[in-house]
């Protein structure tokens, strides 16, 4: 789903909602708000709230019961998000593609941080297939459209939400990447 509304992306651009999306749409799971509270370090009750600010603005639903009538299961209504107010977007749009951005951009720097932090005591075979890199290229516009295509096929076969039988000591792994005209 690519969002242009900037009252969608302004109703993301909260570092709860942004996590809340990002395991739901990662992961496909449908989970009670005690249980997504786990995931994003609020309280079920603060995290009941921000599924229903998504849910107002149909990026979350309701999901199907376990057999327990009480509990209400939340799930993803999208399978990925992007967002893109367009290139001829107001400043409203602008500054409301900022705000997400930078909350996307800094839960993205904490999970490097967090890395940094645990290498260490990481198994020799993760922390040897752990990667950090940083190329500038210089293609067309053409090619970087092709280039940003292969990356994201590359990607595809590994997507969390979509394994169903990963090999035996899979993990998730966050893989960022971005390609920006300097």
């Amino acid at each position: 789903m690519t969002i242009s509304d900037p009252a969608i992306m302004r109703a993301l651009a909260h570092p709860a909602r942004m996590g809340i999306m990002q395991y739901l749409t990662s992961t496909g799971a449908s989970v009670t708000a005690t249980e997504c509270a786990e995931v994003v370090g609020l309280s079920p009750s603060a995290t009941s709230y921000h599924l229903r600010e998504l849910a107002r603005y149909g990026l979350v639903g309701e999901a199907p019961s376990r057999g327990d009538a009480r509990e209400r299961l939340w799930r993803s209504a999208v399978e990925s998000l992007s967002f893109d107010p367009g290139q001829q977007a107001g400043s409203e749009a602008r500054a409301a593609e900022r705000a997400i951005v930078e909350i996307f951009v800094a839960n993205e720097l904490e999970l490097v941080r967090d890395w940094l932090r645990r290498a260490p005591d990481e198994p020799k075979e993760w922390y040897d297939a752990s990667w950090q890199s940083r190329s500038t290229l210089l293609v067309t516009a053409e090619e970087l459209a092709r280039l940003n295509e292969a990356v994201m096929n590359l990607l595809e076969p590994y997507l969390r939400r979509d394994r169903t039988d990963p090999p035996a000591g899979a993990r998730s792994v966050s893989a960022y990447y971005t390609a920006l005209p300097e």
